[in-house]
Formats: C-alpha cells, structure tokens, sequence
C-alpha cells in the first residue's frame, strides 16, 4: 500500500497535467472520424428514447484515446462516470459493491476489461442484459442466492486484445468501435492544441517533425511535447523549433520514423542473435528483459503497421526495410 501511494505522489503532476489537455467534448476530440460519427448518432438516439446509451467496447492500440472517449460519452450523455480496470476487479464482490453504487444512466468505464477474472466476468453478463445480479448469500447449506436489481447504466470496455475476450462477454456490448492509428496531420493538431493549452510557442514545423515521430499515437505526442518543451526552457528560449525538436528528440533516442532504444534492441536483437528469425515473442522478450505482454501490446503493433516486422506460424521475422533502416546489410541466409 505504502509502495502504492508513493507511486501515485510521483506521477500525480503527470497525471494533472495530461488532465488539462484531455478533451472532454466530441468538438475538441481531433481523429477517429468515423467513431465519433457513429457515436453521435447512438448518444443522440438514446437521448431522444430517453435510454442509457448501448454497451459500448472500444478496442484497437494503447493510446489512441479509449479512456479520453468513454468520458467524453459520460459528459455528453449529461451524466457521471465510474472508472475501473480488469485487474482491479479481483472478486465478484468488488464488481457488485461498484454496480450497486451507480445512478441512474451512469457510465462504467472498465478499462483493459480483457483481464477481467472468469467469476466476476460472470456476474457482469446479467448485469448488463438484465440490469440485475445475482449475490449468494451464506455458505453450503445454508447459501442462497438473492437477486438484486441495478439501474440501468452504460458498461464502456475498452481493451487492447479484443481477442481475449471471451464470445458471451464480446457479444453482449451492443457498439463495438475499432480506432486506428492517427496520421501526422491528425497528431500535428493535437501537438499544437495541446501546446497551446500547455502555453508553449511552438513553430508549425516542429509540431509536424514531433507528429512524425509520435507512432501514430496521441499519448505519444503529447508526452514527446511534454519533454521537449523541457529541452526547449532549460537550453533555449521557451520556444519550439524544428531544430531544437529534432536535437531534444536524438537525445530521447526517437528517431525520424518514432522507433526508441527499446525498438532498435529488439529489431537488432532478431537480426544479429537469430538471424532476421522466425522468433518466438517469449525468446525475444528473454533476449532483451522485456515483458512478452508488453512486446505484444506496445511494441509490435507499430513495427508491424510500418512493415519493419511480420509474425508467421513458426515466429517473428524482420523485413528488408528493417536493414535498410537500421543501416544493416541484409544477411545471406535471409
């Protein structure tokens, strides 16, 4: 516990920070175009029925804004939002205590709700077709079951592995929206709002050469522009050019394409250790310290999107373009 709140003091200013230039409408929220018309459309049609809007699963990359979205659903449906994650929901008791405390209309965000425990994933599928639980009261003999009924709410899941959810649990979210990595237009916006939201000049060429490098992603961004503006009052004058970006971004080992230490040792790993592949994800992880989870979510979803890495049956395997990066002669055996 003590461990815990030390954490939460040390990344608290982080976290305030990335608050203030959180979107919190649909006009403020730049990308994703086709999600947000969708949702529109839903919100709009629950409000005039008077509903609670459809069970909602956001799926697609970390990053891309699935938490920023299921608020700005809650503030747009003009109610409160109840946030969670999988993991935290470790017995189907913590999940009772959450649903029974909502209002009326309430939106639960349930994040990385692919983690969620068989047991309590159970109890959630009554709760979001029927708006009841069922709770058992006692032990052996003397146990009973005793149904209690909840007011009807909207269960936002978001989940980088919709794979991993199990068919009941997917099949029961009424909306199902995929988002897609941002282009560099898209992240240039996001760049120059939010340093304008942050007070921080920023020339447009810069925010374009930060977008380049942000893989796509939103959260990225905005991090790269948090450290930059760092480089930028510590050894300038407050203000963002190009020149400084690039210089601040070589010294945080981003490179022109958004590849960072960690994607240059495992590219470089399966090249010059097991010769360009095919690899296991568990022997590269073993390889270069990294979690197999975290090579998976957070990794090789970009490296497989620029086309620098492909999985096959027997294992991962990079491509040609990864030794024309790289700077690496492609090996005979390839």
């Amino acid at each position: 516990m003590e461990e815990r709140v030390v954490s939460q003091e040390a990344l608290g200013a982080e976290a305030q920070l990335e608050g203030s230039i959180r979107p919190v409408e649909f006009s403020q929220y730049i990308g994703q175009e086709k999600v947000k018309e969708n949702l529109k459309v839903f919100i709009e049609a629950a409000r005039l029925r008077e509903e609670s809007l459809d069970h909602v699963l956001l799926h697609g990359p970390p990053g891309l804004g699935k938490t920023t979205l299921a608020m700005i659903i809650a503030n747009e449906m003009g109610v409160s939002i109840r946030t969670t994650s999988g993991p935290a929901i470790e017995k189907a008791g913590d999940l009772a205590a959450i649903l029974t405390a909502l209002e009326p209309g309430d939106v639960l965000f349930i994040d990385e709700i692919h983690r969620l425990p068989r047991a309590v994933e159970e109890v959630l599928y009554p709760a979001m077709e029927d708006f009841c639980i069922d709770i058992v009261i006692g032990k052996e003999a003397t146990a009973r079951s005793v149904r209690l009924d909840l007011p009807p709410f909207t269960l936002v899941g978001a989940t980088t592995r919709a794979g991993m959810l199990s068919a009941p649990l997917r099949d029961r979210f009424g909306v199902h929206l995929r988002l897609e990595y941002y282009n560099e237009a898209e992240l240039s916006f996001i760049i120059e709002r939010s340093s304008e939201l942050l007070q921080v000049s920023m020339e447009k060429d810069a925010a374009l050469e930060m977008a380049r490098r942000s893989r796509g992603t939103p959260r990225i961004a905005n991090r790269l522009l948090r450290r930059v503006r760092d480089f930028a009052q510590v050894q300038g004058d407050g203000k963002v050019s190009k020149e400084l970006a690039d210089n601040a971004l070589e010294k945080l080992q981003v490179d022109k394409l958004g590849l960072d230490h960690i994607d240059h040792k495992l590219l470089t790993s399966i090249i010059e250790k097991f010769r360009g592949g095919p690899v296991g994800v568990d022997t590269i992880a073993a390889a270069i310290g990294e979690e197999s989870n975290t090579i998976e979510d957070v990794y090789e979803p970009y490296l497989m999107q620029i086309g620098f890495l492909i999985r096959t049956p027997r294992g991962r395997m990079v491509t040609p373009q990864t030794y024309t990066h790289l700077g690496l002669e492609v090996s005979q055996d390839e």
